[in-house]
C-alpha cells in the first residue's frame, strides 16, 4: 500500500466523529497530528489516545487563526495536511432566522474554511507540496426546507474548494472536497436494527480521505461523495458517486 507522503496534520474543527477517526488513521500511519478546536477540553481523551496536540481557535476570526497556526507551526511544525472540519447551523423557517445566527453560521462554515485555506496556502505554496481537505455535507449541493444558512454556508465551501484546487493544484497541493451525503454514525445516532448502514460510518470515511492523501498527483480527485448503500443519496449524485467531478479536476489537473 501507497504510504501517505506528508509528516504533518493540523484539523480544524475537531471533535468526535469523521475528524476524530482521520485523526487516528493519520497517527496509526506515523503523523504528528494537531487538533485544534474552539473548546479543547473535549478533545482530551482523543489527544491522549494519539498523541496528538491541540490548539484553541475560533475558526471564524482572523487574527486568532493565524495565531493558532503560528502556535502550531512552533510546536507542532509547518502542516502539510489541513482538514478543516468545523461548521454550524441556524436551522428554522427562513422567515424566521435570526440574521445574527445566519451570519455566525455562515461565518463559521464557510469564512473559516477560507481563513484556514488562506493560512495553509501560506505554508504550502514555498515547499510546492501539501494537501487541503474540505469536509463537506449533502447541503453542500442540495438545499434543504429550514436549511438555508447551513446550504449558504457549505455551498460557498465547495466553491472555496474548486477555485482553491485549480489555483494550488498547479503549485503542488491538493485540495480536495468531500460531500457527506447523509448522517454519521455515532453512539448517540446508531443505525436503526431495522435500516443497517443507513448512517455513515466515520471509520470508512476517514479511510477516504487517507485514499485521497495517497492519489498520485497525475490523477488528483477535487471531491469525493460518501453516501451508504442504506442511506438516501442526495439527487445531485446518482448512486451517491461524484465521477463527474473527478473527470473535470482530473481533466484539469497539473502535470506530474
Amino acid at each position: 500500500m501507497t504510504e501517505i507522503p506528508y509528516r504533518i496534520a493540523l484539523i480544524v474543527g475537531a471533535g468526535s466523529g469523521i475528524s476524530a477517526s482521520f485523526a487516528r488513521r493519520l497517527a496509526a500511519a506515523g503523523l504528528r497530528v494537531g487538533l485544534a478546536a474552539r473548546n479543547v477540553e473535549k478533545l482530551g481523551e482523543l489527544a491522549s489516545e494519539t498523541g496528538a496536540m491541540t490548539f484553541a481557535v475560533d475558526a471564524s476570526d482572523p487574527a486568532r487563526v493565524a495565531r493558532m497556526f503560528a502556535e502550531a507551526d512552533e510546536l507542532l511544525g509547518e502542516p502539510d495536511i489541513v482538514h478543516y472540519n468545523a461548521s454550524a447551523r441556524a436551522h428554522g423557517p427562513i422567515a424566521e432566522l435570526d440574521p445574527e445566527a445566519v451570519r455566525k453560521a455562515i461565518e463559521i462554515s464557510a469564512f473559516g474554511g477560507f481563513l484556514t485555506v488562506r493560512e495553509a496556502a501560506r505554508r504550502m505554496i514555498p515547499h510546492g507540496r501539501g494537501a487541503i481537505l474540505l469536509t463537506g455535507a449533502s447541503a453542500s449541493v442540495k438545499g434543504y426546507p429550514h436549511s438555508a444558512a447551513f446550504a449558504m454556508g457549505k455551498f460557498a465551501l465547495r466553491g472555496l474548494a474548486q477555485s482553491s484546487a485549480r489555483e494550488l493544484g498547479p503549485k503542488g497541493i491538493h485540495v480536495a472536497h468531500f460531500v457527506i451525503d447523509g448522517g454519521v454514525r455515532s453512539a448517540r445516532r446508531p443505525d436503526p436494527a431495522d435500516r443497517p448502514d443507513s448512517t455513515l460510518d466515520p471509520d470508512a470515511i476517514a479511510q477516504t480521505y487517507v485514499e485521497i492523501l495517497r492519489q498520485p498527483r497525475s490523477a488528483w480527485s477535487l471531491e469525493r461523495s460518501s453516501c451508504g448503500p442504506g442511506s438516501k443519496p442526495s439527487e445531485r449524485w446518482p448512486n451517491g458517486r461524484s465521477s463527474a467531478a473527478d473527470a473535470l479536476h482530473r481533466a484539469a489537473a497539473p502535470p506530474a
